[in-house]
This record gives C-alpha cells, structure tokens and sequence, in this order.
C-alpha cells in the first residue's frame, strides 16, 4: 500500500532507506500493539480471543500509519488505501489464528493434570479450566488430608499439578518435590504470595534477603502517575465530550431523571470521596437497601444497558481523576458499606487502599462481571506490587478492548490458569 498509493505522491518522495524505516516503524507498532493485547499468546488465549486482540492491535496501528503517512505527506492522505489494507489484516489474521491454532495444538497436546485440594474452594476452579479442554485436561484429584507417600506417588504419573488451598507447610513440601522431578505446578496464590512476589533482592550480605517494601508506590512513581493522570483526563474529556453530552440527553429523556448519580466511595489511605457517573438505574433503585448490580438487574434503565455496556457511564469520572481523587488505572473505588462488609471475611481488603481508586484496573481487564471479591482482590494486589508505567499502559489498551469485546460471566468465560508467573 505504501509503495502503491503513498510513496509517490508525497511532496518528497522517499527512497531506499526512507522505505525502509518507515516499514520498521509500522513492524514496531505492529509487535507493541500485539504485546500489550496478547495478540502473541498463541496456545494460551482461546481462539476468539486471539482474534480479537489482533483485529483491535491491526485497527490501532493503520489508525496510527494513517496519521504518519499523512504527517509526512503534510496533507490528509487518501484512507481508502488504508483501509482496504485493514480489510486485508483481518483476513489474514483469520486465515492465521486459525492455522497456528490447530498446528500448536497438534505439537502440543492438552497436559493431563492431577489437582491437590484442600477446600470446596477447588471446585471453581476446576470449572473455569475444564472448560479448557484443548489446553488443560485434569484427570484425577487427591485430598490433602490423604498419605503423603500416596500424593507423591499421583503426582509422577501426571504432567503437571495443580494446588490449591491447601496447608502452607503440606504445599511447600510438594512445590519442592514437583521442582526436584520437574513436574510443572500450577499454584492458587494467598495474599501473602502475592506480597513476596513484588518483593526485590538485597544482596548485602551471604544470606540471601527479600524486601517487601509495603508502602504502595514510591514518590516518583506516585508523580509520574499524577502527570500522566491530568495529561490523559484533559486529553479524554476534549474527545469524549460530544459522546458525554448526547449520553447525557439520552438519559434525561429515558425518564426525566437526574442525568448524573453520586456515590460515596473510598480511595487511598481510606479517604472518602464522590465517583460521579451518568445514572443507569431508575431513579431510588436503592431506596429498599444497598443491592449489587447484576448483569440482568430490572433496575437498569434501557438507555443504562447501552452506556454499561460499553462503558459509557463511568466517563465522568475523568473529573474525578483530574480533581485527584482518582487515577486512570488503579483498584476500582468501593463503597464504604461493602468495604465493611468485605473485611468481615477478608480484613485483607484494606490493603488496596494503599493507591488511588482507579478508572479502570487489572481486575476489571482481567475478570469477568461475577469475578468473586476475593479473586478481584487479589488481581489488585498483583497490580500494586508489580506497579509499572509500562502495566498502566497496558492495562488502559485492554480497557479499550474490553469496551467493544467485554468479557462473559463466569458460567461461559473461557479461564485459565497461566503457564509461568504473569507478566502483563
């Protein structure tokens, strides 16, 4: 297309290099945009998935060339041409996703897993990877509470292992036999693993040390947040304006209600503040107590269903990001009662107050809508103990993605387990 339509029509012509580099720009975006959407996950996300990502990375990047052809022609190019390459991408990435799919498959067959339990809490989890079948195939399970000698015995008949919820003492005796056979584990983190794993080496002595810091971010990466915070709220309010005021007509004329709904919340230190949002529910869906939304709920209005669904209610909440009481990415805001009520099961829900309430985070781009709290607790505390720039990012081009694919419930959402720690 480049060589083609834009080229030679440029005021002064590129050559040779030229050519060149600007192909390797587009093969950088290219990579970048697959890397942050998982568009390289061949084998780990299901087959819709992998699709969806690349379509969405190839759609970002010709936006992207688009834009550069025509910085450098100084002029708006011609789309069309940009256009039928989209059109090309995505038969290409079809005609991919589902060759390298079946082929990866055919190398490497589902591993036959044996599960170690030690609570009802097991079960769910074997729902979401048997629905897997093409990658996980769990072939027996064992108590905990059974002989040691027997457990031992299971686990070398099978590829890999998967523990879950079971003695600390018991699960770390097993993690070390499974390395000394090299028998691949998958393994249920606790909150505690989760707080080592955003631990660093200290390499002061002979003695081997990890330091777990636990003070959330660090003052340059609490800066560098705020700047960016301000930059993207200004920046998204500017483009999102024409959307956020037909969104607001729309809801004045479902019913003639209030167009904006507050609600106090919490964020950093346990600091109250209002979320604002454009109202999705009737006018008092509360006034017989405190219910969560479900995904079906009656009270949602049906101008609600289309601004939930692709997340249009929650722009407002740019204001609250540029007044500092949020970020862009970061646990989302929950209200003091349920905060309360959380902690009665788990007091370590406390601990994702120790950032901002986020606009969007990696338990809203890596759940589902019936995540439970606990699971979407702990995801919070994966993204505070491994906070990068970099995860912020990623997690913002996700959100994207989730706004036009959203994720099913937990009943038809394909899960899995990953193969190696998370990187994001």
């Amino acid at each position: 297309m480049w060589y083609e339509y834009y080229s030679e029509t440029i005021v002064l012509p590129f050559y040779r290099r030229g050519n060149w580099v600007l192909i390797g720009i587009y093969c950088i975006l290219t990579a970048l945009f697959f890397k942050a959407y998982g568009g390289f996950k061949l084998g780990y996300l299901k087959k819709t998935d992998m699709l969806y990502s690349q379509i969405i990375s190839m759609v970002c990047i010709n936006i992207i060339a688009y834009f550069m052809i025509s910085l450098i022609g100084r002029d708006f190019m011609a789309f069309l041409p940009i256009l039928y390459l989209t059109f090309t991408d995505f038969g290409i990435i079809a005609i991919w996703t589902v060759l390298s799919g079946k082929l990866y498959f055919l190398i490497y067959p589902p591993r036959k897993l044996i599960l170690i339990y030690g609570s009802r809490k097991a079960g769910s989890l074997v729902m979401k990877m048997s629905r897997r079948v093409d990658k996980y195939m769990i072939c027996e399970s064992v108590s905990s509470s059974e002989p040691d000698d027997k457990i031992r015995e299971l686990i070398l008949k099978y590829e890999g292992v998967i523990i879950c919820d079971i003695p600390e003492v018991q699960r770390n005796e097993y993690l070390k036999f499974c390395f000394e056979k090299s028998v691949r584990v998958y393994i249920v983190p606790e909150i505690s693993d989760i707080i080592v794993r955003g631990s660093e080496d200290i390499r002061l002595f002979d003695t081997p040390l990890l330091l777990c810091r636990n003070y959330g971010l660090t003052a340059e990466q609490q800066m560098l947040k705020r700047l960016f915070d301000v930059v993207f709220s200004l920046f998204a309010i500017v483009i999102l304006s024409p959307i956020m005021i037909a969104s607001a007509f729309a809801v004045k004329l479902c019913d003639g209600g209030n167009v904006f709904y507050k609600q106090k919340r919490l964020t950093r230190d346990g600091k109250e503040f209002y979320v604002y949002k454009f109202r999705s529910m009737i006018a008092d869906a509360e006034k017989n107590g405190i219910k969560l939304a479900s995904e079906n709920d009656d009270r949602i209005t049906p101008v609600g269903k289309i601004l939930r669904k692709f997340r249009i209610d929650e722009f407002p909440q740019l204001f609250n990001i540029l007044m500092g009481d949020m970020s862009v990415v970061g646990p989302r805001p929950e209200r003091p009662e349920l905060t309360a009520l959380y902690r009665q099961d788990m007091p370590e829900f406390v601990f994702r107050l120790k950032v901002k309430a986020g606009l969007t985070g990696y338990a809203q781009v890596t759940g589902v809508y019936d995540t439970s709290p606990a699971d979407k607790l702990k995801m919070d505390l994966m993204y505070i103990e491994n906070y990068s720039f970099r995860m912020d990012l990623q997690i913002i081009l996700m959100t994207i993605k989730t706004m036009f694919f959203p994720a099913k419930n937990n009943s038809d959402i394909q899960n899995v387990l990953p193969d190696d720690k998370k990187d994001l």
